[in-house]
């Protein structure tokens, strides 16, 4: 008979191959010296996450933040900008900053043909699109709300993507604000 999963050690792995894949990078990622820095073994992590692309997958999904509550029941502009900057900022800079770097790694991948990883990259940015959208919608100064979602969460994940290459916080600061102000009037 198999052992239960253990969830509080499972949840534990997930988040610390977040931090791992943003330190040592998707690129390369083998099980051995991954499990090695989490303190397992290869063959744990399959017995938990059966492959690798699983293991990434699930790992990204746990740090998905609740986008449906962030931008739902938002009164106005003003205050849709105001959740937007503070959502900028937290990815940017703060507590988020690790998975973005994940993130856009796996974004990146999912492009190539076949990728194990593009039915997840579908989805996130669908959920990202979708919950943006439906906080845009009712705005008197949005006629399109799926056009200006898209336009938001691919401008920012671009800037996020330059910040991170570049390191220019004051720069990439003032586009995502040029941009939120831009399409949320």
């Amino acid at each position: 008979m198999a052992r239960p999963l253990d969830h509080a050690k499972r949840a534990e792995l997930l988040a610390a191959v977040v931090r791992y894949i943003a330190d040592h990078g998707l690129a390369d990622l083998s099980l051995r010296p991954l499990a090695a820095e989490l303190g397992t073994s290869s063959r744990m992590l399959i017995y938990y996450f059966t492959t690798k692309e699983e293991l990434l997958v699930q790992a990204l999904t746990t740090q998905r933040p609740d986008l449906a509550a962030l931008f739902s029941e938002v009164a106005d502009a003003a205050e849709l900008r105001a959740h937007l900057w503070d959502f900028w900022r937290a990815n940017a800079s703060g507590e988020g900053r690790t998975s973005v770097r994940v993130m856009l790694q796996v974004l990146g991948a999912s492009c190539a043909a076949h990728s194990p990883y593009a039915e997840y990259a579908r989805a996130a940015i669908a959920t990202f699109v979708a919950s943006l959208a439906d906080g845009l919608r009712g705005l008197p100064s949005i006629d399109e709300p799926e056009l200006a979602a898209t336009l938001l969460v691919s401008g920012l994940r671009g800037v996020l993507q330059d910040r991170l290459i570049t390191g220019d916080v004051e720069r990439t600061d003032r586009a995502a604000r040029l941009l939120i102000d831009q399409v949320i009037r």
